[in-house]
């Protein structure tokens, strides 16, 4: 029996309405009226941005978190394809869910943050082939797009089901393609930092800030499947084995170890250990950052703890925390001293952002509510 034939289930779309879910449609509705005001008004009234601070919220949480955090889709297909753990292919459809939407927000943060929104295109035209931020702009934009066709596999069991054979054969030229794109953009966020040695605080800049990006962003991939899985068993009545679980956790906690031995290693070549314990905002924003977000969560992963899902759920909590807290503190916390000027996100921003959030939640039920993401027969793919 094939795919397109055991989907029952399936048969009538339906988006039953809870009380959560009727709030994060306000939200998103509130959001969406604040959009559309930015749009027409700009920046200035809309964000606490301005010529000293130009990058804010929208792109340290929006974009540089988004991504990050996003990177659960490429992790997944690296360990289930490419590394053959089929153990792990349960997860693989949701993971990529979550990434599909996760970029589809990245790209809406971008293009919230571009002041003449109106000119977007133009990157495409006059291409800036020497520009780290130009190359960021092109792979996100790729790889979102292939992340989108990729969709088509799950989307054609349910409607244009004449398509899926297709979407199917095509299917592990994208995986190569959905692979090989995000280590280039991941990495190449950190890169756009390595300019700013004389501005960004010795404790995040680093020669390699560019690979301690790249790592962060594979090993928070596991942590977010962690969570999401904790929330669908809610939503859905859905758990994943403990076996699954705890075995992407130990990959995520591996990655942190070398993660942990490149920053600190990194932080002893410069010499700059002095700055670890100066008493400053920043060295205590650093400590905060690793100690909750990497070194907590290690205890968790290589104890006895990581028997249990509730430990897992708080592993995968921390880490992402810690991932977020990371690219908030490069993007303001690290730059605050050097530029000599302060930012706090205005309401509308922090609105803004939690209403894409709310959008991606949604989209992410009802796509869970109408196709086979959660559950799935693994074996027929």
């Amino acid at each position: 029996m094939s795919v397109i034939d055991n989907t029952t289930r399936f048969n009538k779309w339906r988006f039953p309405m809870t009380p959560v879910r009727w709030v994060l449609v306000v939200i998103s509705l509130i959001a969406v009226g604040l959009i559309l005001f930015r749009l027409v008004t700009g920046l200035g009234l809309v964000t606490n941005l301005n010529d000293e601070w130009p990058w804010g919220l929208w792109i340290s949480f929006d974009v540089m978190c988004g991504v990050a955090l996003a990177g659960g889709g490429y992790g997944t297909a690296l360990i289930v394809y490419v590394f053959k753990q089929e153990q792990f292919s349960s997860i693989a459809r949701s993971a990529a869910l979550t990434s599909l939407i996760g970029y589809l927000l990245v790209m809406v943060g971008l293009f919230l943050d571009i002041g003449q929104w109106w000119n977007f295109w133009r990157p495409l035209v006059s291409q800036g082939h020497s520009s780290v931020l130009f190359e960021v702009f092109i792979c996100v934009s790729v790889y979102t797009s292939v992340q989108l066709i990729e969709f088509g596999e799950v989307a054609t069991e349910r409607i244009g089901r004449k398509y899926h054979q297709f979407f199917r054969k095509i299917l592990p030229v994208l995986l190569v393609i959905g692979i090989a794109i995000p280590s280039m953009h991941q990495s190449s966020l950190g890169a756009l930092y390595l300019l700013m040695v004389d501005k960004l605080h010795p404790l995040w800049w680093s020669p390699i800030i560019f690979f301690q990006f790249l790592i962060s962003s594979f090993f928070v991939g596991p942590a977010m499947i962690a969570v999401e899985t904790a929330l669908a068993g809610r939503a859905f009545n859905h758990k994943v084995p403990m076996s699954v679980l705890s075995g992407l956790v130990r990959i995520s906690g591996y990655a942190m170890l070398v993660y942990l031995a490149l920053k600190f290693g990194s932080i002893i070549a410069e010499g700059k250990v002095h700055y670890l314990f100066e008493g400053s905002f920043e060295s205590l924003f650093f400590w905060i950052e690793v100690g909750f977000g990497v070194i907590v969560p290690l205890i968790i992963c290589f104890s006895p703890l990581i028997k249990r899902r509730g430990w897992l759920v708080t592993f995968g909590a921390l880490v992402a925390s810690g991932v977020i807290l990371n690219r908030y503190n490069v993007v303001v916390t690290g730059m605050v001293t050097s530029t000599g000027v302060s930012y706090w996100p205005s309401l509308p921003e922090l609105t803004i952002t939690i209403g894409l959030v709310a959008m991606g939640v949604l989209a992410y039920l009802f796509i869970c509510e109408n196709f086979r993401i959660i559950e799935h027969d693994d074996a027929k793919h």
